[in-house]
C-alpha cells in the first residue's frame, strides 16, 4: 500500500491510536455436567498498535482467533486478560455503558454483506441507524444529508436511498456496509474479511475504496483475511497469527518478502507464484493443534520442519525484532533466512514491544 499524503504519512508517525498488551479471550467450554469446563484459547496473549490513518493487515488459518481478536479490541467480546487501551484511555474492563461514548470511534464492517444488513431496512435506514441511536444529528434533515453525503463517498447514488438490500449486488452491499460503519465519523475500524465474500473484481473496487477514504477520512483500519496478496496490498503493516498467538509482525513488503517464520514461509509458499520464482515451495502438514489444549513451548512447534526437541516444545519464543532496527518481529528460535551472525531470538535485540518504535 501507498504511504499517501505527507498528512497522512505524518499521522502514521504519531502515538498509537490503539494499543493491545498480552490480550487474551478465553471461552469456557463444558465436557460434561459433572467436569470442570475446560477453556478455549482463541486469543492468547497479544500484543501489537495502530497508529492513526494505519492499517494494520491481520492474516492466518481459519479457526486461529482473527475475528475473536477483531470483537475483543472493540469490547464486543470481553477480554479475559491483558489490556486494551483506545486513544490513551484504558477501556478493558469499562462497562457497556462507560463505553458507549466511544461506540461512536470504534465500528466494524462484517464479512458477510448479505447477513449483515437487515433486510426489513431501506439503505437510508440501515446507514443512518448509527446516527441515530448516537444523536449525532440535530434533526432529520441533518441525518438525511449525512447518508445521502456517505452514500456518495462510497460511490452509490442518492437515488437507491429508499431501496432494499435485497435489489443490490454483493458488491454494492458491502458498500452500504461500509458506508454504515463510517456515518458515525468513526476513528477506527475492523474490517473482517469484507471482500471474502466477493469475487475478484469487486474485491478490487473494495479495497481502493477503504485506501481512499482513509486517505480522505484519516481513519485506522484492522484488516482481518485469509488472503495473503489482499492483506500485503491494503496494509502498512502485517502481522501473522496462529492457534491465538501472533507469530511475525512487521512492514508489509518485509513480511511478504523476508517471511521468518516458518509458518509464514508455508502460508507465502502456498501461493501460486511466477515462473522463476527461485523459492522452494514449502507444504504444511497436518492440521492446527487444539485450541482446547494448545501445546507446550512455541504453538507451531508440532507442524514446523525446523522445531528443535528439548526446545520447541518446552520453551515459548518471544515476539523479537531479531533484525536491529527494522521493526520486523518473530516468534521463533529458528527463524529463516537470517544471515549467519545476526542476532537470533536466543538472542533477542530487542525482546519488548513498544509502540513508540515505527
Amino acid at each position: 500500500m501507498t504511504d499517501g499524503s505527507e498528512q497522512q504519512s505524518a499521522a502514521r508517525s504519531g502515538k498509537p491510536l490503539l494499543v493491545v498488551e498480552k490480550l487474551s479471550t478465553l471461552f469456557p467450554v463444558r465436557q460434561g455436567l459433572f467436569r470442570s469446563p475446560k477453556f478455549l484459547h482463541a486469543v492468547d496473549g497479544v500484543n501489537f498498535y495502530i497508529r492513526p490513518g494505519e492499517t494494520l493487515g491481520l492474516v492466518g488459518e481459519s479457526g486461529c482467533g482473527k475475528s475473536t481478536l477483531g470483537r475483543t479490541v472493540l469490547r464486543l467480546v470481553d477480554p479475559t486478560l491483558g489490556r486494551i487501551v483506545f486513544d490513551g484511555q484504558d477501556i478493558t474492563r469499562l462497562s457497556e455503558r462507560a463505553i458507549r461514548p466511544l461506540r461512536r470511534r470504534m465500528q466494524i464492517v462484517f464479512q458477510d454483506p448479505y447477513s449483515s444488513l437487515n433486510p426489513r431496512l431501506t439503505v437510508r435506514e440501515i446507514v443512518g441507524e448509527g446516527i441515530a441511536a448516537l444523536r449525532l444529528a440535530k434533526s432529520k434533515r441533518e441525518e438525511d444529508a449525512t447518508v445521502a453525503e456517505m452514500l456518495d463517498l462510497v460511490g452509490l447514488p442518492s437515488s437507491t436511498l429508499d431501496r432494499y438490500p435485497h435489489e443490490f449486488s454483493g458488491g454494492q452491499r458491502q458498500r452500504i456496509a461500509i458506508a454504515r460503519a463510517l456515518a458515525v465519523k468513526p476513528d477506527f475500524v475492523v474490517c473482517d474479511e469484507p471482500t471474502s465474500a466477493l469475487d475478484v473484481s469487486v474485491q478490487a473496487q473494495i479495497l481502493n475504496l477503504l485506501e481512499k477514504l482513509q486517505d480522505e477520512l484519516s481513519v485506522s483500519y484492522l484488516f482481518i483475511s485469509h488472503d495473503l496478496r489482499v492483506v500485503s496490498y491494503i496494509s502498512h503493516r502485517v502481522a501473522v497469527m496462529y492457534l491465538g498467538r501472533i507469530v511475525e509482525m512487521g512492514p508489509a513488503r518485509d513480511v511478504s518478502e523476508k517471511r521468518f517464520h516458518p509458518y509464514t514461509r508455508a502460508l507465502f509458499g502456498a501461493l501460486p507464484r511466477a515462473d522463476g520464482d527461485p523459492r522452494p515451495r514449502r507444504v504444511l502438514w497436518g492440521e492446527p493443534p487444539s485450541t482446547l489444549e494448545p501445546p507446550r513451548g512455541c504453538v507451531f512447534h508440532s507442524r514446523c520442519p525446523k522445531a528443535e526437541k528439548g526446545k520447541c516444545d518446552v520453551e515459548t519464543p518471544s515476539l523479537t525484532e531479531i533484525v536491529p532496527g527494522s521493526h520486523h518481529r518473530v516468534a521463533c528460535f529458528h527463524p529463516e533466512g537470517i544471515a549467519e551472525g545476526a542476532p537470533s531470538n536466543g538472542e533477542p535485540a530487542r525482546p519488548s514491544l513498544t509502540p513508540d518504535e515505527a
